[in-house]
């Protein structure tokens, strides 16, 4: 790995204030379930939106494993669920994936509206496709414990990069495939890997984006300053691969052709000493969860384990193994609460994270952090 020192000063980190959005509030034996909107997944931002405008996105909804769902809330009835493998409780099972428009203020985050994604034959769901190896993995129930049904078009959304046209381009680990995504949130066109076939997209993406490990597909996105290139990583190196290492894709904007692949080198497991300490770290459990374009070849990196996460200059000017300087680490700023999976620039010396707070089902809520250095990054 080729790794380089490169923080810019002593950064300053803001938290911003903020309270997630209730979407449902459900009776269980052990008091209610309160589900709240998930906008930490990935963030976004094109550089002629005003100042402190930000767009975010959550992934498929609120789910529950089964024995959280009995330990927590007391729904014993799911017992006869309790040892089937990867089953997960849905409590909004027709949950509609969406974007979201933020405000970044002096103190405090602001939710300015909501963006429902809709596809060609209405809203879109979180529930994974029949036949797929994730619906498979993660058989799916609702609250009675009633198989739900699967959602041919359905999506797992983790990153969003804001295209200068006023579009989005959205990942999701399902397909894997990318959408192009128009201003109100209407699915525009959606590509999935050859081989893969879904109504009303097209199989433009390498084969080999089917080997991604599951539930660690595309994860995070970020568009060039002209539009012309879409940057998408896996949050994993593929399935059989070592796990030292994690592709990120350039791709055409317009004809999805694969443009450059990139190999992104991970840090050592045990050098996240924070997960360390509570838990051994092995290489299968590093990821890549979102990525930030900051000017014409230069990328941020968020790199994590749970509890540490760091962040990374890359230099994507020529395909191959990727150097990286570290430009921010968790490690170094303890209030930084765990799970941060967004990071999109505020300006060229600000940053803005958000952790994820998966809707709410264990108590859990959004955090967002300004992070401000001496000198442009």
């Amino acid at each position: 790995m080729t790794f380089r020192e490169g923080r810019v000063g002593n950064p300053k980190v803001t938290e911003l204030k903020w309270r997630d959005a209730p979407l449902a509030s459900v009776r269980t034996p052990k008091g209610k379930l309160r589900l709240t909107l998930g906008l930490g997944s990935g963030l976004s931002r094109r550089d002629s939106d005003p100042p402190g405008i930000v767009w975010a996105i959550g992934d498929r909804g609120p789910n529950l494993k089964i024995k959280t769902a009995m330990k927590t809330y007391g729904l014993d009835h799911l017992a006869p669920l309790a040892e089937r493998d990867g089953a997960k409780v849905l409590p909004l099972p027709d949950f509609q994936p969406c974007l979201a428009q933020l405000r970044a203020g002096k103190k405090r985050m602001h939710l300015e509206r909501i963006v429902p994604l809709e596809g060609p034959d209405g809203p879109l769901s979180g529930r994974a496709p029949a036949g797929s190896a994730e619906a498979a993995m993660e058989p799916i129930f609702d609250l009675a414990g009633r198989v739900l049904p699967s959602d041919p078009a359905g999506v797992d959304t983790e990153g969003v990069a804001a295209a200068p046209d006023g579009t989005f381009w959205v990942c999701e680990e399902y397909g894997p495939s990318l959408m192009q995504v128009g201003p109100e949130g209407a699915v525009l066109r959606r590509w999935t890997p050859e081989g893969h076939t879904l109504a009303g997209a097209q199989a433009l993406l390498p084969a080999a984006a089917q080997r991604r490990r599951l539930n660690r597909g595309f994860e995070g996105l970020a568009v060039s300053g002209d539009g012309a290139a879409i940057y998408a990583v896996f949050q994993s190196g593929f399935e059989g691969e070592a796990h030292e290492t994690t592709a990120i894709w350039k791709l055409d904007a317009v004809s999805g052709a694969l443009l450059a692949t990139y190999d992104y080198p991970f840090d050592a497991p045990d050098s996240f000493t924070a997960d360390a300490a509570a838990d051994s770290v092995e290489g299968k459990d590093l990821k890549v969860c979102d990525l930030s374009w900051v000017a014409p070849h230069r990328l941020l990196v968020l790199e994590r384990v749970s509890l540490s996460a760091r962040i990374y200059a890359v230099d994507v000017a020529a395909p191959g193994r990727l150097a990286k300087t570290l430009v921010f680490s968790t490690d170094d700023h303890p209030e930084i609460a765990p799970d941060l999976e967004g990071v999109s620039m505020l300006s060229d010396r600000q940053l803005l994270l958000a952790t994820d707070n998966d809707f709410g089902t264990e108590g859990a809520e959004t955090r967002f952090y300004r992070v401000t250095f001496d000198a442009p990054l």
